[in-house]
């Protein structure tokens, strides 16, 4: 009784896939068949039957008599449902292939807050790192912050949501020593990659300046990371010469002057055998990532396994059972002759 009344719940019917939904529209014909039914019942010629004299009797009994037309209509019902062909399906995705191992090394020194990108260069830098980690499918990345020093914020993962949230944490100032620390960089970032089995290691190093703070010389350390096999893509950041770089204290714009060491950057990708992006705004810089998207395609191949099962058995049992006790009952007192 229980299975009964859970074929007929609600959430139990909404969570099908119909094969044929468009017949489930013939339900709300079933009661319009019988009022059609009982209508022309009475404009048919009726025969006139005597009975002994005094009122007619009524009594609940006579209730009984629309229980072969409940029954019949809950037949019918339970055929549309079957013919509708209620499903529900079950799919599962596998992954095979090999990804890429991607580190991301950010600089958040101070000049990062220089305002020729808007609304500065970290926060646009930031953002457009957030687009392209949604734009990788089964890469593992991780994240390096630096400015004087190097830190390693995230390791190597797939948790894309935990490495959005360490960049939307980055900031300038995080790292007390400033400057512009690149050879320490490439090598925590290196450090990283050195034990990967990944098909391919890349590393991103974002900056917009040049190299002054750090003890690893950034060329011996672009050299390491082509020895263990990484390759290095770098990205100059902003634009050469004055600035806009804040307000004074009576609220007019502020100018710095910054100049990108460019011929470093280049050597560096040279010598890992990467390339050297120049981005002077956003819309350039997200086109370096695409870039860069482009060049380092990951090895995923999606397998899709569909097992669907169908559920309208049930249904159309119920509704050979109820049309046969239909017909057990039309041969009863149930059953009114005389209108039929």
């Amino acid at each position: 009784m229980n299975d009964f009344f859970t074929l007929l719940r609600y959430t139990t019917l909404a969570g099908y896939q119909w094969q044929h939904p468009r017949l489930l529209l013939l339900l709300a014909a079933v009661p319009l068949l019988f009022f059609l039914r009982r209508l022309l019942a009475r404009r048919r010629a009726r025969v006139e039957v005597a009975f002994a004299p005094g009122p007619a009797q009524r009594n609940w009994t006579a209730v009984l008599r629309f229980l072969p037309d409940v029954v019949l209509g809950l037949g019918l019902s339970f055929i549309v449902v079957a013919l509708a062909r209620p499903q529900r399906t079950d799919e599962r995705v596998e992954q095979s292939g090999r990804g890429i191992d991607i580190v991301l090394a950010l600089d958040v020194s101070g000049s990062m807050e220089i305002e020729d990108l808007r609304p500065n260069r970290l926060a646009a830098a930031r953002r457009l790192a957030a687009d392209f980690l949604g734009s990788r499918v089964g890469d593992r990345l991780a994240l390096v912050a630096f400015a004087g020093d190097a830190y390693s914020l995230a390791p190597l993962t797939t948790d894309y949501d935990l490495l959005r949230e360490d960049l939307a944490g980055l900031r300038v100032g995080m790292i007390p020593n400033d400057g512009t620390a690149i050879g320490t960089a490439l090598g925590v970032a290196t450090n990283r990659l050195r034990e990967s089995t990944a098909r391919s290691r890349i590393v991103i190093l974002l900056s917009d300046g040049e190299n002054n703070a750090g003890s690893l010389d950034p060329q011996l350390a672009a050299q390491l990371a082509h020895a263990f096999g990484i390759r290095i893509y770098t990205i100059g950041l902003g634009k050469d010469g004055f600035v806009p770089y804040g307000h004074d204290d009576e609220g007019h714009p502020r100018y710095v002057e910054t100049r990108l060491d460019e011929t470093t950057m280049r050597q560096l990708a040279a010598a890992a055998d990467g390339q050297f992006f120049r981005a002077t705004d956003a819309g350039a810089l997200r086109e370096v990532f695409t870039q860069i998207n482009r060049l380092e395609k990951s090895e995923i191949k999606q397998l899709r396994f569909r097992n669907t099962k169908d559920f309208y058995p049930p249904y159309l049992w119920l509704g050979i059972g109820f049309w046969l006790l239909w017909l057990l009952l039309k041969g009863t007192f149930l059953s009114n002759p005389l209108e039929d």
